[in-house]
């Protein structure tokens, strides 16, 4: 296809990564391979350099910044790994991306000790997550609910005011950055695709690394290969509108306009070219402070979001932008970068949180008004950074509240002013801090990707009617997958390359940890574990019921031998029943839909997967009974 040309509209890992299809699986030429970016460095959201670099004025004395911080997670990151073991580090000659990130991992464990402190300094004991029943029912609900029935609801919707004190909210949100008025439909996805990080989010014992900051880890080594391959790169052009010709209910891209150093231009697309759009992002209107200027609160330019407006508006089937961009109140968040020359001082900081650089992930303040929680990665963490300079990274989920110690909103703070605050939550002697600065960022669409919205707010990353372009952002649809993670930005990228290309290669699929009965279990024990869930305590491990539960739940993964499970399991309901028939009324009607439940399993008169779904509601019922029945044993 040496004649046939790309043209990428962002410089974001989404449109790397699909150049990277386009080159390995499609035959591309990366000299026919062209990226319009309006920054002056590539990798968009995914960033990590030295204060003013995103403009092109960057210097080690001006501090490092990183807009975001990213969490990799290998069970489901599969594209993203899939694509890296393919590109080569730059750091550790010989050895692929993707396996320089699992020897790190294997060496520097994530164990959080304290994943959340007190206002006191305390750190808390999170084990259990605090449900009371009402809880764990409506997580069950949710996670089982249909998605389109679901609609524009809100978390808040689904779940009682002290649902958001427990432990549970603050360690799920701050991971993953929910508000209570964020959609529904996003937790419940995360509460699938992440379920086998749920009876381990205390200590994020399940969260990847890189070995330095992700853009040098990931997108310098991605950058280098694409430009080994001759795909040009053209920093500092905002691109303003993309014009379609629509015929036959078939839209096909026409022209690129952008404007470079003032100049209006455009692109003329030949009919077998192609266009793949960032239709969104979500640092667009970022601001960045300093030491002795707080960050502006600025969400004038949306320039990610404008052509994907523009386009929707003329067009069906290319979304909704309005819905992630209407109230940036909602989708906001602030960030902070601490550099330092003073290693007493870096100590101190880690000493307070009990884990080695690199190894202790987020540590949440839950009564920061702020919301505040930080990560003291392994150094160095930036290109550039010295052995004498270290960094971390923190950020603040209200930052429109007034904070404990310096009595202001963090939109309203300094770098100075923050780093005190959290010198006061960390117990830290003022007289510690010198040669450090701190630079705060604000991000009013850092979370718009959360915001409440219906499946067809969303395009797809291929849209239907699309003839010669898709989309590629954390704003298209993927079933199953939860944006808001750098592999929702590959999985789209390499989506829409095999769809307009008709690559047959099989993308990686999306695993499916919430169907695995040893995850289940796990799953139902972290949730009923502590005060509201006595079940799982030592003195209940004998229990009838976690007997026939852990019996019924582990039929669903069995083959040839499944009818030896289920004879167990009727044998253990006989005698539960026979010994409790007269107390509990309600025992005989759910034992009774055990012989018909796995009648139909064996018989395979229904689907493993309805079947999995079935058997995790009936073993809530089994477990919220033995709580009752327990003082009749």
């Amino acid at each position: 296809m040496s004649e046939r040309k790309a043209y990428f509209v962002g410089g974001g890992i989404g449109s790397m990564a699909a150049a990277f299809f386009l080159i390995r699986d499609a035959h591309f030429d990366g000299k026919n391979i062209k990226i319009f970016e309006d920054l002056k460095i590539a990798g968009g959201s995914c960033d990590g350099a030295t204060t003013g670099a995103l403009t092109g004025n960057g210097s080690v004395e001006k501090g490092f910044l990183c807009r975001g911080g990213r969490m990799l997670n290998a069970p489901i990151y599969e594209c993203l790994h899939e694509m890296f073991r393919d590109i080569p580090s730059i750091r550790e000659p010989g050895k692929s991306v993707a396996q320089e990130i699992t020897d790190f991992n294997e060496v520097m464990i994530t164990h959080a000790n304290s994943r959340v402190v007190d206002l006191y300094g305390c750190r808390l004991d999170v084990d259990t997550m605090g449900f009371t029943h009402r809880d764990r029912m409506q997580l069950l609900a949710l996670t089982e609910a249909d998605e389109d029935k679901m609609g524009t609801s809100i978390i808040s919707d689904w779940f009682s005011p002290e649902f958001f004190k427990t432990n549970f909210w603050w360690m799920w949100a701050t991971t993953f950055a929910f508000q209570p008025w964020h959609s529904a439909a996003e937790l419940k996805r995360y509460m699938v695709r992440f379920m086998h990080e749920f009876p381990r989010i205390e200590t994020l014992a399940g969260v990847e690394r890189t070995p330095m900051s992700q853009y040098d880890s990931l997108i310098l080594p991605l950058q280098k290969w694409l430009e080994a391959h001759n795909v040009a790169v053209d920093f500092g052009c905002t691109v303003e509108d993309v014009q379609m010709d629509e015929a036959n209910h078939k839209l096909t891209a026409k022209t690129i306009q952008y404007v470079k150093d003032g100049k209006k231009c455009t692109v003329l697309l030949n009919p077998q070219d192609l266009l793949f759009i960032q239709n969104g992002s979500m640092t667009d209107s970022y601001t960045q402070g300093s030491w002795k200027e707080p960050a502006k609160f600025d969400f004038s330019q949306q320039k990610s979001f404008q052509v994907w407006d523009k386009l929707a508006e003329r067009h069906e089937g290319l979304g909704n932008a309005k819905p992630f961009i209407a109230n940036p109140l909602e989708s906001v968040w602030q960030s902070f970068t601490v550099t330092m020359k003073n290693k007493d001082l870096f100590q101190a900081f880690t000493d307070y949180q009990k884990n080695e650089p690199g190894t202790g992930a987020l540590m949440t303040f839950k009564d920061s008004n702020w919301f505040m929680s930080i990560v003291i990665p392994y150094q160095p963490h930036f290109g550039g950074q010295d052995k004498d300079t270290q960094v971390f990274w923190g950020y603040g989920l209200s930052p429109n509240k007034i904070s404990n110690y310096v009595h202001k909103s963090m939109f309203d703070c300094t770098g100075e002013e923050i780093f005190y605050e959290l010198c006061q939550h960390c117990r830290i002697h003022p007289k510690l801090v010198h040669d450090v600065v701190n630079i705060p960022c604000i991000m009013p669409y850092i979370t718009a990707q959360f915001m409440p919205r219906v499946r067809s707010d969303r395009p797809l990353p291929k849209p239907k009617n699309a003839v010669n372009f898709g989309f590629i952002s954390q704003f298209v649809e993927i079933p199953r997958d939860t944006v808001f993670t750098v592999e929702y930005s590959v999985r789209a990228a390499q989506t829409a390359v095999y769809a307009l290309c008709n690559i047959k290669r099989k993308i990686p699929k999306i695993n499916r940890h919430d169907l695995r009965p040893s995850i289940l279990v796990k799953t139902v024990k972290k949730a009923y574990q502590g005060e509201t869930g006595t079940l799982w305590q030592k003195q209940h491990k004998k229990c009838n019921f976690c007997k026939l539960a852990k019996l019924v739940v582990a039929s669903a993964a069995v083959g040839g031998n499944g009818y030896l499970i289920k004879d167990k399991i009727l044998v253990k309901s006989q005698n539960i029943f026979y010994k409790y028939k007269k107390n509990h009324y309600r025992i005989q009607k759910l034992l009774n839909n055990v012989n018909k439940i796995l009648m139909q399993l064996f018989c395979f008169q229904i689907q493993k997967q309805v079947f999995t779904q079935v058997l995790l509601n009936f073993q809530c019922n089994l477990y919220n009974l033995a709580i009752e029945t327990n003082n009749l044993k």
